[in-house]
């Protein structure tokens, strides 16, 4: 009788188990309704969540693309992992400004303040992400508040930042519509380096091999988390991946991404 007692708790733990991992994917969510043509179709983000799991942790995450190209992505590291992905689309530099393109940003971190509950996740659980320009737009709307101020949202309700290589000095490709190489950093509104401040949430800095990462992207990121340190803020973390490159370093980096999450949520 106890080993049936026992067979039968098993069986319903292991149950229970697999129903969490059980995800829904529902795509094409509009987080605006005002706009050009352009903006309609470009601004739709996916949600990726794990059914009768409350309380969940969720990543919003920024695909890479350089500003000008790149479709909403679940990286693979991501997937299965027992948190959400709300991954976002957003207007590119081909058609539209960059301050258009950060407030974008801000508007589907703001849906999913206002709207993840509906499927399960917790507002005080919602981390920001994104390789390379998302990793941009990570840092851009999570130092400066007033991006996130003109939807009603306070940055600092941000769980964490994790960028992922993101440019910290002004994107290269908005330079270029300045005649300026990617050679040439200039620090003004448009660079999350302008923004360091003492007071932000939680920082977790992911850079490529200092070697083969694209236009010195390790310095770059080093240089910011060391201001960090000087403003005194408490939390700001830097790892570096030897071995991987621009590219590949974003599956190496969602495994920091989710031992911050198991360390800070204790998972």
């Amino acid at each position: 009788m106890r080993k049936q007692i026992s067979s039968l708790l098993l069986f319903l733990l292991v149950s229970i188990a697999l129903q969490a991992q059980n995800y829904k994917l529902v795509k094409d969510i509009p987080y605006r309704t005002t706009g050009n043509e352009y903006a309609l179709s470009r601004c739709k983000l996916d949600v990726y969540y794990p059914e009768n799991v409350k309380d969940f942790v969720t990543v919003v995450w920024f695909h890479g693309g350089g500003l000008i190209g790149g479709q909403k992505d679940i990286p693979e590291g991501l997937k299965n992992s027992g948190i959400a992905v709300v991954t976002v689309n957003y207007r590119l530099l081909t058609k539209a400004d960059i301050s258009g393109t950060i407030d974008d940003a801000a508007a589907a971190v703001a849906w999913t303040f206002n709207h993840i509950a509906e499927y399960g996740g917790s507002t005080d659980k919602i981390i920001v992400s994104g390789h390379s320009a998302g990793g941009y737009l990570t840092d851009m709307i999570g130092l400066n508040k007033a991006w996130l101020k003109k939807y009603d949202i306070d940055a600092d309700r941000i769980a964490a930042l994790i960028p992922f290589s993101g440019q910290v000095v002004t994107h290269y490709n908005v330079r270029e519509k300045m005649g300026l190489k990617p050679t040439q950093p200039i620090i003004d509104e448009y660079a999350p380096l302008f923004f360091v401040r003492p007071d932000c949430p939680p920082i977790v800095i992911i850079s490529g091999d200092r070697n083969q990462e694209l236009y010195g992207r390790y310095e770059e990121t080093a240089y910011f988390w060391r201001l960090f340190q000087e403003v005194g803020h408490k939390e700001a973390y830097i790892y570096e991946l030897d071995g991987f490159d621009h590219g590949a370093m974003v599956e190496p980096g969602c495994h920091i991404l989710k031992e911050y999450v198991k360390k800070r949520f204790k998972k």
